[in-house]
């Protein structure tokens, strides 16, 4: 039940930016049980293990963005939020994976663990979509193959149904 609760709240926490499945470093820390400040130091040790592809630092604009789709501040009456300071760093699955051999402790393996099958699991049911998708599209063909062929069937019945016209006798005096 627990492992079903944590995997929810992880699946909530992957988001899309840039083009890719991301978590925050707002939330990896508050998963990790760490504070963001020491998971950013961690990864600074060690940026050599997180170019580009695995970690990025958002835009103002991007961060503003999230905040009005998810709570990240943390207003406690200042007005400030608690993490309004900084910029969140974004990571992705590869980046997530990479931060199991720069945080050491046993809880961070279980939830770099917990998290990896989340990603897995997301990119399962994308995949699954996909497919129904195409079949959806598949059939959508064949149904508009079928109905003009349908169409064809009923006209031809209607013609079928109209009696046909007699012809009609010319007035007047005729010579065969």
């Amino acid at each position: 039940m627990k492992e079903l609760i944590l995997e929810e709240l992880i699946e909530r926490k992957i988001f899309l930016l840039r083009g890719q499945k991301v978590m925050l470093s707002i939330h990896l820390a508050k998963l990790y049980g760490a504070q963001v400040k020491a998971l950013i130091q961690a990864v600074k040790r060690n940026v050599e293990r997180f170019p580009e592809d695995f970690m990025f630092q958002l835009t103002s604009g991007e961060a503003y963005c999230l905040r009005s789709q998810i709570v990240t501040l943390d207003n406690k009456g200042s007005g400030r939020g608690k993490y309004s300071k900084f910029l969140p760093y974004a990571f992705t699955e590869q980046g997530v994976a990479m931060l199991s051999s720069v945080l050491r402790s046993k809880k961070a393996v279980q939830i770099n663990i917990a998290i990896m099958r989340a990603f897995v699991k997301l990119r399962q049911i994308l995949s699954h979509h996909k497919e129904l998708a195409y079949k959806l599209g598949e059939l959508e063909r064949k149904i508009s193959k079928h109905d003009e062929d349908i169409r064809n069937i009923f006209e031809a019945i209607r013609q079928l149904m109209t009696p046909p016209e007699k012809p009609k006798r010319r007035i007047g005096f005729h010579r065969d």
